[in-house]
C-alpha cells in the first residue's frame, strides 16, 4: 500500500515493518488488520484495513458502508503506545524505544 500525505510518501513495500495485529477473520464486518512500519527517514505509520463495521469502514452509498483501507502517520509517541498495546513481545519496544523505557 502506498500513500502520500501532506507531502511524504508512506510506502508499505519500502518501509520496515514492525509489527502486527488484527481483530476477527475477513468475513467478520468488524474485522480489522493493522501493520505498524517505520520509514527509512524514520516516520511511522499504520496501515490498515477492515470491514464495514471497523474503524476503516468507507461510506459506499446513502446509509451504506463497506470495508475499506488506510494508511494513517503517527508520531514516535503514538508508535510506541501502538506497541505497547498491541505488540506480542516487548522486543520492537526495547529495539526502538529503549531511550524511552526506565525500570519500574
Amino acid at each position: 500500500m502506498k500513500k502520500v500525505i501532506n507531502g511524504k510518501r508512506y510506502d508499505t513495500e519500502t518501509a520496515e515493518r514492525i509489527g502486527s495485529d488484527s481483530y476477527s477473520s475477513c468475513g467478520d464486518f468488524s474485522y480489522w488488520q493493522e501493520e505498524l512500519y517505520r520509514t527509512k527517514r524514520g516516520n511511522w505509520f499504520l496501515a490498515g484495513e477492515g470491514g464495514a463495521m471497523s474503524r476503516y469502514a468507507r461510506a459506499i452509498g446513502q446509509n451504506e458502508t463497506g470495508g475499506g483501507n488506510a494508511v494513517t502517520p503517527l508520531t514516535q509517541e503514538q508508535a510506541l503506545a501502538w506497541l505497547e498495546t498491541h505488540a506480542s513481545d516487548s522486543d520492537a519496544v526495547e529495539k526502538y524505544f529503549a531511550d524511552a523505557i526506565v525500570d519500574a
